[in-house]
Order: C-alpha cells, then sequence, then structure tokens
C-alpha cells in the first residue's frame, strides 16, 4: 500500500505508465488498520468515498480529507486473502489484506500487512465484485508465469501486464449497481503519469510530467 498517492484536482488517481483504469464506485465505506494518526484502534480508520480499479492496484479517495489521510493505494499484486462478505444484518462487503510498499532502502520486517474492508452502502455491487475477483485472478496468473523466486516482492507495476481490454468488454452490468466502468480513460492528461512506487525527492504537482 502506499497512503495519499498523487491526485488530480477532481480526486483521481495520477496515472502510472500503462496503467488502465478499469472502473469507479462511488458511495462506499473504507476501513484500514495501522493508518499513523488515526484514532481508532489499531490505527483503524473508515471513511466514505470513491474506489478506482485499474489493471495495476485499487485506489480509495475519500469524499472529504481525515486528518492526514486523503487515499490509499493498494497494489493488486500485494492483495491477499479477499473475500466477498453478504452478511444478513449489514451490507455487502469486500475484505482482505494489503502488504506495505516499501522503499528500496528500507527493512520489510519494519512495515505490517493492513486489514482493508469496501463496504458496499449505496446500491449493488453485481458489476463490481465480478470484475474485482477476475482481475485478481488475472493478476495471479501472470504472477506465477513470471515470478522469481530470488525476488522477495514483485514490483508492483509488473501488473500492468495484464490484459484487460476482453474483460472490460465483456463485464456483466448490473443495473442495481453503480459502479462506472472506463470504456475509454478518464485522464486525457496522458502526459502525466508515474514511473514508479517509490517516494520522489520532493512531490511534484499535478501540472508537472513525471519522467
Amino acid at each position: 500500500m502506499a497512503m495519499n498517492p498523487q491526485l488530480f484536482p477532481n480526486g483521481m488517481p495520477v496515472p502510472f505508465v500503462n496503467e488502465l483504469f478499469v472502473l469507479a464506485r462511488d458511495g462506499v465505506e473504507f476501513e484500514v488498520d495501522k493508518i499513523p494518526g488515526a484514532s481508532g484502534h489499531g490505527g483503524r480508520m473508515k471513511a466514505k468515498g470513491t474506489i478506482y480499479l485499474s489493471n495495476i492496484r485499487m485506489v480509495f479517495v475519500a469524499d472529504k480529507p481525515i486528518g492526514i489521510f486523503r487515499a490509499f493505494d493498494m497494489p493488486l499484486l500485494y492483495v491477499h486473502g479477499e473475500k466477498f462478505n453478504q452478511p444478513i444484518f449489514h451490507c455487502n462487503n469486500i475484505a482482505g489484506s494489503v502488504d506495505p510498499v516499501v522503499p528500496d532502502n528500507e527493512n520489510r520486517a519494519l512495515y505490517s500487512t493492513h486489514s482493508i474492508k469496501i463496504l458496499f452502502k449505496e446500491g449493488g455491487c453485481g458489476t463490481f465484485v465480478p470484475l474485482f475477483f477476475n482481475l485478481i485472478s488475472s493478476v495471479r496468473q501472470y504472477r506465477q508465469q513470471t515470478a522469481s523466486r530470488a525476488e522477495p516482492q514483485m514490483d508492483p507495476l509488473q501488473a500492468a501486464q495484464t490484459p484487460v481490454d476482453d474483460m472490460m468488454r465483456h463485464a456483466y452490468v448490473d443495473p442495481n449497481d453503480p459502479t462506472r466502468i472506463f470504456l475509454q480513460q478518464p485522464t486525457p492528461e496522458s502526459q502525466l503519469r508515474r514511473r514508479t512506487y517509490q517516494a520522489q525527492p520532493a512531490e511534484p504537482s499535478a501540472s508537472t510530467p513525471l519522467l
């Protein structure tokens, strides 16, 4: 994960090179633990906002910042233990875990895995859930084909090789699910492309092309 990834002024995540956004889902509640400065037990943070899903990652963007928390970036290669829950007395949700993105010069043991939950409180989830699980499955198939045992953690951007075009064309659209599928990429600023998850010496502005 990476807290507060770079966003455009409208809240859309600034894309990586070769990143394709698949969908956006408004009106979700997002829960995540181990957030610095969060008031909940175990650093748990809860916020309402939008989930973006691409061929590389999920990004939750809060409707309103909570302290320093604005957004949360989850590489698909680092998500595991995901499960779709349909409780009788509560809303449908996806729960799971996501490993942190560890800077190259830091010790992996210093970073803990986060527990996450996406709660669908406004409308159905018949469009979002199949696309999410199909994409996760495709990413894992690619990882199994290319992973090297010498690599302790794969580069999250390797998930960009996952084919998503056919998946999007044949996606089932649930009329009760307000998920928006991106048949065309939503950001016209194509020159703005991030190339790495690692922190930069200085964060560029949304008007500065990344190299």
